[in-house]
């Protein structure tokens, strides 16, 4: 197995729904849902990789909280460790980058959806606290 790509994904959940983004074409994993998020850069903590993520990919200010999960995923263009976080909305409007859609999905919802393998644990997590 390839070092580990360490990467953020933010779970903004109103109490009923959570946020989940569709990766457009052109992109890895394209037609995938997931947590919006990214690469943790050199110097950065986990929780300030994912609010700069989340500005640059949804132009959105996030409040980063408690942990979701943590999970290592092997792709065929790497081995991916997603750590997931809780985050509040703290001002900005919705603006896509990365993404061709964004939709609020209760966690049953969720099931219906075509998740990025990665993500899938920290969705059942989600599922099996809130239910």
């Amino acid at each position: 197995m390839s070092k580990p790509i360490r990467v953020v994904g933010a779970v903004f959940y109103d109490g009923q729904r959570f946020l989940a983004c569709r990766k457009k074409p052109g992109k890895p994993l394209e037609g995938h849902w997931e947590f919006p998020g990214g690469k943790i850069e050199p110097g950065e903590t986990p929780q300030q990789a994912l609010a700069r993520e989340i500005h640059e990919e949804l132009n959105l200010k996030a409040e980063v909280g408690a942990k979701v999960a943590t999970t290592t995923y092997e792709y065929a263009f790497g081995t991916i460790e997603l750590t997931t976080f809780y985050c509040t909305l703290a001002d900005g409007n919705l603006c896509l980058t990365d993404h061709d859609e964004a939709k609020w999905v209760t966690p049953a919802e969720a099931a219906s959806l075509n998740w990025a393998p990665a993500d899938i644990p920290a969705v059942e997590a989600i599922a099996s606290s809130h239910s």
